[in-house]
């Protein structure tokens, strides 16, 4: 058999670029410490090695969105905190406001500090967070949401908009709390109505006033507000914004309910002749109106025009002061519990993270003893085919003449 220089040449380098990539891949896998680098290395491994890190790679989007989620509420939590403070500095302001010793001058000045505290309050509401958004607009994080006007009310600009991140594969969060939930919807201490005392001759006050019967109330046939006159002897006649009588001229008992309409109403005291209330849908109350209510109060002076209103407005003011304290504790619970939940996520993760690293490394890490013997081996093998190629390449048929 004839085999042709050409032949010979070509079946040589073809060896030693065999040996070569051998030695080459040897390399790669002592240099990465892995030994699966591509599906030829082991393809099942290899497969089993793209869903590890498809799994990591989710936990690391994860891990972003549980830290901007983190940051979000631990905002809304340190809001809350300073609300709470706030909010139980100008109770006490309230009732120091509540003594009789005080003169105008000194009750000007209370009504000032629960001025300040209605503008740091605003100040609060109107928090940014690190990207410059607004934390309580709801999805209008680019509009202040919270505006002051002249009477000291407050109106909402925002929206109720919740925004949620994605931290496990079927858990998400809240990062927000939209504003009318966090400072407007502060249920009423007495029900889903408002007080309005006419007059208040006995110190009666309206303890409850609720729709009870939402089938019965109809506000389009008989409109509010109502109003509950009390005549001789001790008659009761209550009548809707119409000015139609709902409830009859009739005796009152006191502590009896008062039920029409499918509204329930009770009362507290034994009301006089000439005593009067009007009732006004609303079943929430603002916390800045709440603070707006007691700032009105402490106005008033030291001589209001009605002693005995004036002290019994003071209570009903000051019991919904109570109700915006604890809702701001609420508000800050919410934020808890998110912060609680993101924690256990990350935990949960950083568990997570560990098993699948740990799987991912007994499949592709190298094994580097035997890495070295074979890399040593495969050195061997080509550095013995140069040499043969090199002895071999010169000979001819001369050299046995």
């Amino acid at each position: 058999m004839r085999v042709s220089t050409a032949q010979f040449y070509f079946q040589n380098s073809q060896q030693l670029t065999n040996k070569q990539s051998s030695v080459n891949e040897q390399v790669n896998y002592l240099s990465s410490g892995k030994r699966v680098l591509t599906a030829k290395d082991d393809a099942v491994a290899y497969g089993t090695l793209a869903g590890y890190k498809n799994e990591l790679a989710n936990i690391d989007k994860y891990q972003r969105n549980i830290t901007q989620a983190e940051n979000r509420n631990s905002l809304q939590d340190i809001s809350f905190a300073n609300a709470e403070d706030l909010m139980q500095e100008l109770k006490q302001v309230f009732i120091q406001a509540n003594n009789g010793t005080l003169s105008d001058a000194d009750l000007s000045s209370l009504a000032d500090q629960a001025t300040n505290t209605l503008s740091q309050l605003l100040d609060i509401a109107n928090s940014k967070d690190e990207t410059g958004g607004y934390i309580f607009a709801g999805y209008q994080t680019n509009i202040e949401p919270f505006a002051l006007q002249a009477d000291k009310s407050v109106n909402y600009l925002g929206d109720s908009g919740v925004r949620e991140l994605q931290i496990a594969k079927n858990v998400s969060v809240a990062t927000n709390q939209p504003g009318d939930v966090a400072f407007f919807n502060i249920p009423n201490e007495i029900g889903d109505f408002s007080t309005k005392y006419v007059t208040n001759l006995s110190g009666f006050s309206v303890n409850n006033a609720t729709i009870t019967d939402p089938s019965n109330y109809d506000p389009a046939t008989n409109p509010p507000d109502y109003k509950f006159a009390f005549s001789l002897p001790n008659d009761l006649t209550v009548t809707d914004g119409n000015g139609t009588v709902v409830v009859p001229t009739t005796p009152y008992t006191a502590g009896q309910t008062i039920a029409f309409n499918g509204i329930e109403v009770q009362l507290s005291g034994n009301p006089l002749p000439g005593d009067e209330v009007d009732i006004t849908p609303e079943q929430n109350i603002s916390i800045f109106e709440s603070i707006k209510n007691a700032i009105n109060w402490m106005e008033v002076g030291t001589a209001p025009t009605d002693a005995v209103k004036h002290g019994v407005e003071y209570a009903d003011t000051l019991a919904q002061l109570d109700q915006a304290l604890n809702h701001m504790t609420t508000r800050r619970s919410d934020a808890g519990i998110r912060l609680q939940l993101i924690d256990s996520q990350e935990s949960n993760h950083a568990d997570a993270q560990l098993n699948l690293a740990s799987g991912k490394s007994n499949i592709e890490d190298l094994d580097f003893s035997k890495a070295v013997a074979t890399f040593e081996q495969s050195k061997v093998a080509l550095q013995a085919a140069q040499q043969s190629f090199i002895q071999v390449k010169d000979l001819s048929l001369f050299n046995y003449i």
